[in-house]
């Protein structure tokens, strides 16, 4: 009985420190993103050291500037992420402005580090996100100049332009590097590519439907 206590009193030591040891704020002012660092990225980028920070590494020039939509799904995302803000790393947060062709979309994707809060500043767009299995229930909604609509973290959503004119909507998103995968990018787009057999027996279909849809990819 005595070993037992010993051992439990031992366990909620060591839990305890554990948990006082975790602080889940930045202990400095910022980290400004080092992509040039060789060192191991944990959860972020290296900081570069602060004394070199400058304005240019807080700073992004361009959101006023309409995306092409030139491409086979009519919608271009210019992201503004520690990619583009060096200053953004460890903060937990990005910006991505859209651009819709008449009827252009942004395809079924998720981000898998972030929650996603979605503005409309020009048009209509129809979106929606699906929920876990096993109810994969569609939540969606037509939005308009104005409104605001909010996808989970994780959770595979979609935007399509509902109008004959363009539209443009601005995401917040709540990493500075929320990740993005494009379902049928993903689905039919990996390399090497995901076995014929294994595609055609999830989707039910022939394996030359697999293989004409893999091609386009």
């Amino acid at each position: 009985m005595t070993n037992q206590i010993l051992l439990s009193i031992t366990f909620l030591a060591m839990t305890c420190a554990l948990v006082i040891a975790f602080e889940p704020s930045p202990l400095q002012d910022f980290c400004v993103a080092d992509t040039t660092s060789s060192a191991t990225r944990v959860n972020g980028f290296p900081c570069l050291d602060s004394k070199l920070a400058t304005a240019e590494h807080f700073f992004f020039s361009g959101l006023h500037i309409p995306g092409n939509t030139s491409n086979p799904v009519g919608g271009k995302v210019t992201p503004v992420n520690v990619g583009q803000i060096p200053g953004l790393n460890t903060l937990g947060i990005s910006l991505a402005r859209i651009d819709y062709a008449p009827w252009g979309d942004i395809p079924p994707h998720t981000h898998p580090r972030a929650t996603e809060i979605l503005t409309v500043l020009e048009g209509s767009l129809n979106v929606g996100f699906v929920t876990s299995n096993p109810d994969n229930k569609l939540i969606s909604k037509v939005l308009n100049k104005g409104d605001v609509f909010v996808f989970p973290v994780g959770l595979v959503h979609y935007q399509q332009n509902v109008g004959n004119g363009i539209a443009i909507s601005l995401s917040s998103l709540s990493s500075q590097n929320p990740g993005v995968n494009t379902i049928a990018n993903a689905v039919f787009g990996s390399n090497p590519a995901i076995s014929e057999d294994v595609l055609a027996k999830s989707f039910q279909v022939d394996k030359s439907v697999i293989s004409s849809i893999q091609a386009k990819f």
